[in-house]
């Protein structure tokens, strides 16, 4: 009798497999194929594909060296167990011994072309009715967390669309800031000497019961400024995304700029996503334009930033460093807005390259005065820009 393992080590199993066949299966995708499967159980060989495929699988030129890892792990083409030296066929998976199902009446075999998924095997039926609800809701997720992963600048327009849900999700939370008005608590360090003495009134002029306030803790506002530029197109329509939750979830401000700058907040603002990026859209006159990052700081910092905007905000700004002018005005424009900001997060998205060297001449400008220098190239890569957004400044530790 087969032996009887976890769904854990068949998902280890598998990475395992995929590393040594040159296929990119990180420890994390293969936990993440585990979760998979304990989230929603495969019914049968065809449900277990796709959602291995799904998970492993980022590139067309992988979808072979696949189909012939997960051909040897569970179906023995070729018994991968034995070749590391383990005596005995292949483990069979909790849930899918074979004959534990029935095979539905009138079902006979048939061929499916190569590199499609192949029919459930023998004794084992397909699912219906909450199985079938399982293996879509399996499908839909890890479709989601594939797309999470990918560049921008590799999504189509359908799949562009897709992201606002994806956006949607990402919490953003700036650090808090202690506000000088104070309110009531019970454990506030400052003693509340006015509503002791009231409360005295009650027990014959003892205070009994201290009333104590605190300072409130208010979070602190976030600017995002966000190059609309020629270079910057591919990244544009999923950071105007990205914006837009910002705007909803953190009472962001919003701005964009290429060859001038333009105020984007008002116009995000509207309930219905498609009808705020509309509106966007058509207020910035100027995308895939020439980049005049100076220009556009110096904007900022007089109509805005001076005006209290930027005075102990933290400051988000999306762009690839590129800057048609004098590099040296924007050291100075960062500089004056360093003086304000509390916090300064610059977002690259070609920094997810290994050859990636902040050379650009705005971007080498800017960077002694940001406080964090991140990729942002995808929906995972922006999580991390979430994080750095509630982070604390490193130099006062506040």
């Amino acid at each position: 009798m087969a032996e009887t393992i976890e769904l854990s080590e068949v998902a280890a199993r598998l990475g395992r497999a995929l590393r040594e066949a040159g296929v990119p299966a990180t420890p994390e995708r293969s936990a993440r194929f585990a979760r998979a499967l304990a989230l929603a159980p495969p019914a049968g060989r065809d449900e277990l594909y796709w959602a291995a495929r799904v998970v492993f699988v980022s590139s067309h030129e992988q979808i072979a060296a696949f189909d012939r890892v997960f051909g040897a792990v569970f179906d023995g083409i070729e018994d991968v167990v034995g070749a590391r030296g383990e005596a005995g066929p292949p483990p069979a998976i909790r849930g899918m011994e074979p004959g534990t199902r029935k095979a539905p009446e009138g079902s006979r075999a048939v061929s499916a072309p190569p590199g499609a998924a192949r029919p459930p095997a023998p004794g084992i039926d397909r699912p219906s009715g909450e199985e079938e609800e399982r293996a879509a809701l399996l499908a839909a997720a890890s479709s989601e967390e594939r797309l999470s992963e990918r560049d921008f600048a590799e999504l189509s327009d359908r799949e562009l669309d897709q992201l606002a849900h994806l956006m949607r999700q990402l919490a953003i939370s700036p650090p808090q800031r202690i506000s000088r008005r104070e309110q009531r608590a019970r454990r506030g360090e400052r003693l509340d000497l006015r509503r002791t003495l009231r409360r005295a009134r009650r027990s014959g002029g003892d205070p009994v019961h201290l009333a104590r306030r605190r300072r409130r803790r208010r979070p602190r506002r976030l600017v995002v400024l966000c190059d609309i530029s020629g270079s910057m197109a591919p990244y544009s329509r999923a950071f105007l995304q990205f914006l837009y939750g910002a705007v909803g979830g953190a009472d962001a401000e919003a701005f964009v700029f290429a060859t001038r700058l333009t105020r984007l907040t008002r116009a995000l603002a509207a309930k219905q996503p498609q009808l705020a990026i509309e509106r966007a859209t058509a207020a910035a006159g100027d995308w895939s334009g020439g980049t005049r990052i100076a220009a556009a700081l110096h904007s900022f910092n007089e109509e805005y930033g001076r005006r209290g905007m930027a005075r102990g905000a933290v400051v988000l700004i999306l762009s690839d460093g590129w800057e048609r002018e004098d590099p040296e005005r924007v050291g100075g424009e960062m500089a004056a807005l360093r003086r304000l900001a509390y916090r300064i997060v610059w977002v690259n998205p070609r920094k997810a390259s290994p050859r990636f060297a902040p050379l650009a001449g705005g971007m080498a400008a800017a960077l002694p005065y940001c406080d964090a220098l991140l990729s942002g190239h995808s929906v995972s890569a922006l999580e991390s820009v979430v994080e750095a957004i509630g982070e604390a400044r490193m130099r006062d530790g506040v």
